[in-house]
């Protein structure tokens, strides 16, 4: 009996797909056989791992929308059925950081995190949700961040966006398991990221010192995660937060 995870006759739509953790989702997705409408801020974003995909001799298409505007969420849906003929796997991982320490951040900034990682997937999931609801064995799964678990200085915006991903999860999941539909997140870590690789080297030496696997996560990692939710093994998990992070928030 294959071990491997075949998505084979299946489209999914990943948001945040241009770089990193979206970008490895999109490309793994498509190693296992499925079309993948891969979605960024514009088309020309999307289109290097289309490319990629494409190459290697995969199906996929370059999108690109706000997802914090419902109707460019709507629109880059659409296009998915259309084009793509179908849609059985959502992947939100569409988001931004604006950190900063909470008596200096602005509503602005508090807002438009909120806006991108939460509402952007609420929009998403809104246009997806009666087609997926026609769709047997659909997936839907959103990525949130140990942060939304946990809390992180500095980060009460993304930290409050992150975590309200999980209490939609978990909503979703009690209203759509009655048709067949897994609604699952995952919550990575501290993954090496264009996000991370920013950060000054003191922040990620405290942040290794506090991760029992001694490694910062992949992309890789991630994208395995997000690969066995939307398969078949994973039919009987909904309402689930994964989380991938070597043990750091323990």
């Amino acid at each position: 009996m294959s071990v491997s995870i075949d998505l084979s006759g299946k489209v999914a739509l990943v948001t945040g797909a241009s770089r990193g953790i979206g970008r490895m989702i999109a490309l793994r997705f498509a190693q296992a056989g499925a079309a993948v409408a891969v979605l960024a801020t514009s088309e020309d974003r999307a289109r290097p791992v289309v490319d990629e995909i494409t190459q290697a001799g995969g199906k996929a298409l370059a999108l690109g929308a706000d997802v914090a505007d419902a109707a460019q969420a709507t629109a880059a849906v659409e296009r998915t059925v259309k084009e793509l003929g179908a849609l059985h796997v959502v992947v939100n991982n569409a988001g931004i950081t604006k950190d900063g320490l909470f008596v200096r951040m602005s509503e602005e900034d508090f807002m438009r995190v909120v806006d991108v990682n939460l509402k952007g997937t609420f929009n998403v999931c809104k246009a997806a949700s009666r087609g997926l609801l026609k769709t047997a064995g659909a997936r839907i799964i959103n990525v949130t961040s140990i942060v939304g678990l946990t809390g992180n200085a500095g980060q009460a915006n993304y930290a409050a966006a992150k975590a309200g991903l999980v209490g939609f999860t978990k909503s979703l999941a009690r209203e759509f398991g009655g048709r067949g539909v897994t609604v699952n997140a995952i919550a990575p870590g501290f993954i090496t990221t264009d996000m991370t690789s920013d950060l000054p080297e003191a922040v990620k030496q405290s942040s290794l010192a506090a991760i029992p696997l001694a490694r910062f996560g992949t992309a890789e990692d991630i994208a395995d995660a997000a690969l066995f939710l939307a398969s078949e093994r994973a039919g009987y998990i909904t309402g689930h937060t994964l989380v991938v992070d070597g043990g750091m928030s323990l």
